[in-house]
C-alpha cells in the first residue's frame, strides 16, 4: 500500500455519485454500470476500463472479506479537480483493514485484487471512517496523451 497519508472523503455535491449495495454478486455489476452512466455524464470515457476495474475489485473485497449483517455497501464517484480525475471510494462496516501482500502464489484463487489496483490506480489507501467500519479508496487520471492534453490547457 502507498505510504500515504489517508485522504479526506469530499464532501457529496454534484460532484461526487453515492450508491448503496447489499452483499450480493450482482451488485458488482451493477455498481459498474453506474460508474459507466457518470463517466459518460462527467465526460470522463477514458477512464472508464481502469475505474471499472478497480471498482470491481474494491467492491468485491467488501463482497468477500467485509459481510457486515444488517450492513450495507456504500459506494462513492468523486470526480476531482483535475480535469481528468476520479476517486472511487468503498464503504462498509468491517474493522479489518485489507492487506497488500508481497507475492501472491501463481496457483492462489483469490490475492490479486490489491496488486491489480496498486498497479492501476494513481494512488489509494484504506482508512477508518466516522461510525462503523472503513473506506477503502482509489484514484485514477486519465495518461493518455489526450488525457495530458485535457490537464494542460
Amino acid at each position: 500500500m502507498p505510504n500515504t497519508p489517508p485522504k479526506p472523503t469530499p464532501a457529496p455535491d454534484a460532484d461526487t455519485v453515492i450508491h448503496h449495495w447489499n452483499y450480493r454478486p450482482r451488485s458488482v455489476g451493477l455498481a459498474r454500470a453506474e460508474l459507466r452512466k457518470t463517466l459518460a455524464d462527467w465526460g470522463l470515457t477514458a477512464l472508464e476500463d481502469t475505474a471499472t476495474l478497480i471498482l470491481s475489485e474494491l467492491l468485491t473485497n467488501a463482497q468477500r472479506h467485509a459481510h457486515v449483517p444488517g450492513r450495507h455497501i456504500e459506494t462513492r464517484f468523486t470526480r476531482l479537480p483535475t480535469p481528468t480525475g476520479l476517486r472511487l471510494e468503498v464503504h462498509d462496516a468491517s474493522p479489518h483493514h485489507p492487506q497488500l501482500r508481497a507475492t501472491t502464489p501463481p496457483d492462489a484463487r483469490e490475492g490479486r485484487g490489491l496488486p491489480l489496483i496498486n498497479l492501476l490506480a494513481t494512488d489509494w489507501g484504506v482508512t477508518s471512517r466516522n461510525g462503523p467500519g472503513k473506506l477503502t479508496w482509489a484514484e485514477c487520471a486519465d495518461v493518455s496523451p489526450r488525457g495530458a492534453e485535457d490537464q494542460s490547457a
